[in-house]
């Protein structure tokens, strides 16, 4: 599977950058594989199954996505599950990958990170893939618990390199300082020198982690359009 990736990182409804950005640069990168972690994997299957930048934008704008956060505490946090099963499902059954796709889970208790690509993938890996650890409870599939792959790798591109990537377009929108600092503590996976990778990433603060969490159409907005400015600056 050599070639060109795509690779999109977590970042709740931040990722709504990741769609202005990827509105900009479709017409410019063809990529051969697409690997996302947590929302970013939601972006990913949507694009690899043809999802428009309009599409993206449509779906990302729509007011029903303000029910996915609902409080409700249970024994592993503080968000109820059915409402991400249900966006989870509905996903699954409007799309499926017409190029060669990956995501990535991380289970628990180990913490041992997978990754599931295309024909593996249902809407239980798609619904696991956004269970943020202490927040959603964890999506059992086959026996085994998982929960976001974005908890141990927000930015895959060590599985982009593991799936035989020697390039990557890397749509980054988790680059502040403190996630910076996360991620070294967390000791979270990094590719080889192998991969060359093109970054593009937010040029100014999304926002708060609530506003990554709560729905609205005005910061969803902001956010694409954002994007789409960051983007334009690229030189593929």
């Amino acid at each position: 599977m050599d070639g060109d990736a795509l690779v999109l990182s977590a970042g709740g409804l931040w990722a709504a950058w990741e769609v202005g950005a990827w509105s900009v640069l479709h017409e410019r990168f063809r990529p051969r594989l697409i690997v996302g972690a947590s929302a970013g994997a939601w972006n990913g299957w949507a694009i690899a199954g043809g999802a428009s930048p309009d599409d993206l934008t449509r779906d990302w704008l729509d007011p029903s996505l303000a029910d996915f956060i609902r409080f409700g505490l249970h024994r592993a946090g503080c968000l109820r599950g059915e409402p991400l099963c249900e966006v989870a499902r509905e996903l699954f059954a409007r799309y499926r990958p017409a190029m060669p796709f990956a995501l990535t889970l991380v289970e628990v208790p180990s913490l041992k990170v997978r990754i599931v690509r295309e024909h593996e993938i249902t809407w239980r890996h798609l619904a696991a893939s956004c269970a943020i650890p202490c927040g959603f409870p964890p999506v059992e599939i086959e026996g085994r618990r998982y929960v976001d792959g974005g908890f141990r790798g927000a930015l895959p591109l060590w599985a982009a390199e593991q799936l035989g990537a020697r390039r990557a377009l890397a749509l980054n929108v988790l680059n502040t300082p403190g996630f910076r600092l996360l991620h070294r503590v967390m000791r979270m996976r990094r590719p080889g020198g192998a991969l060359a990778v093109t970054r593009v990433e937010p040029s100014r603060r999304l926002g708060s982690l609530r506003d990554a969490l709560v729905w609205n159409a005005t910061n969803i907005g902001r956010w694409i359009d954002l994007g789409r400015s960051d983007a334009s600056s690229i030189t593929m």
